[in-house]
């Protein structure tokens, strides 16, 4: 079986001085009918990504409205991981397409979840981003209905890479996407849905944090907190441009020379260029003594983040 991530317990009840009550009772209704559902969320990683982020939340509260549903991580090595990020890179308009070889790895490690995986034990199977996207095709006749959601800009894709997936894509009862915009242009898609991403205004990152205990963590990191902070949270990645920052920053600095940079980030075990990234910022950040490039590898963690973002919104 595919590793089983424990999300812990929500409840709907917490939100109900954030939304409407009118909004609280739709979400009870449309949920109705599927209560007792068993549905399966797939992923590549439990952690350092939007998708993660979202899951945390999203899978609790479907459970506390009454379905049965579980999240599940695929597995998968360096070789098979250096070859999403080929896609994902791809996928975003990166001119270098797979090879046979890509291929191959990608095809293989999908089949090899697939195998772990008890489809038929669901109502509806819930595949995040590229990742796992092929796995339904070692289930040409299936039980569950099977979505497939797609976490990034696919506006201006590779087509080459584009053309790898689209089989699988169309293989699926449902797709959804954040954006109108960011829905493929191609034939024979399933039925389209437009999702925007969400926060979760309960969750570390984004509850209420005072200025004053927003400093008091930030001047852990050696950051002189009486002094301007620019702040970008990202992962290490070419499509986040953390050296395009850097570059913006020295424009300021010319003009405002006290200000700071902290290039706040996560690295997770799905993305294996993330590191490469990580010491190229390092590198063009040439030892600037103003510039702090911190990541969960120096104990940042969601709190720290939202003192960074409040720190840097006074």
């Amino acid at each position: 079986m595919l590793q089983l991530v424990n999300v812990g317990r929500k409840s709907l009840g917490d939100y109900a001085t954030l939304a409407s009550r009118g909004l609280m009772e739709e979400i009870r209704r449309l949920a109705e009918p599927l209560q007792g559902k068993r549905v399966a969320h797939v992923s590549a990683t439990a952690f350092g990504g939007g998708v993660a982020e979202i899951n945390y939340t999203l899978v609790p509260l479907m459970a506390d409205a009454a379905l049965d549903v579980e999240w599940r991580i695929i597995r998968g090595a360096d070789e098979f991981f250096n070859v999403t990020k080929a896609i994902h890179n791809g996928l975003q308009g990166a001119e270098r397409s797979l090879t046979g070889e890509e291929r191959e790895v990608f095809a293989r490690f999908n089949a090899q979840n697939a195998a772990e995986f008890p489809a038929d034990d669901y109502d509806f199977v819930v595949v995040h981003d590229p990742q796992p996207l092929a796995m339904i095709d070692s289930f040409p006749e299936r039980r569950a209905k099977w979505i497939w959601r797609g976490h990034i800009d696919f506006s201006a894709p590779n087509p080459d890479v584009m053309d790898v997936l689209l089989p699988s894509v169309r293989r699926y009862d449902a797709s959804i996407f954040h954006m109108r915009e960011y829905v493929p242009h191609a034939d024979h898609l399933p039925l389209v849905a437009i999702w925007p991403p969400a926060i979760d205004p309960l969750m570390p990152k984004n509850m209420a944090l005072s200025a004053e205990d927003a400093d008091y963590i930030v001047d852990q990191f050696g950051i002189d907190v009486e002094r301007p902070l620019l702040t970008q949270v990202s992962r290490f990645d070419p499509w986040k441009d953390p050296l395009g920052v850097i570059d913006a920053y020295r424009l300021v600095k010319k003009r405002i020379p006290e200000v700071q940079l902290a290039l706040v980030g996560s690295m997770a075990h799905d993305d294996p260029e993330g590191w490469d990234y990580y010491h190229r910022t390092v590198e063009h950040a040439r030892d600037d003594p103003d510039v702090y490039i911190l990541s969960n590898m120096n104990n940042v963690g969601a709190v720290e983040v939202n003192a960074f973002q409040v720190h840097s919104n006074a």
